[in-house]
């Protein structure tokens, strides 16, 4: 993953932290917030897989810092 890609996604997780629904099983949560991406920007095949993958790595970190919020 690109350094660009990583801030843009950091920076959509610090923007909607109050709203991500860690409720959610890990498959759907990041569903969920690969739907905020694409809503935000086009992703082709490749850079929704590549998010995809680093999403599933980092969903404990992120489960952390929304319920932190």
């Amino acid at each position: 993953m690109s350094p660009t890609m990583m801030r843009q996604f950091w920076s959509l997780v610090e923007g909607i932290r109050a709203n991500i629904p860690v409720a959610l099983d890990d498959n759907s949560l990041e569903q969920w917030l690969l739907r905020q991406l694409r809503s935000e920007q086009a992703l082709n095949y490749r850079e929704t897989a590549i998010f995809s993958n680093y999403i599933h790595s980092r969903l404990p970190l992120i489960r952390e810092l929304v319920q932190e919020c």
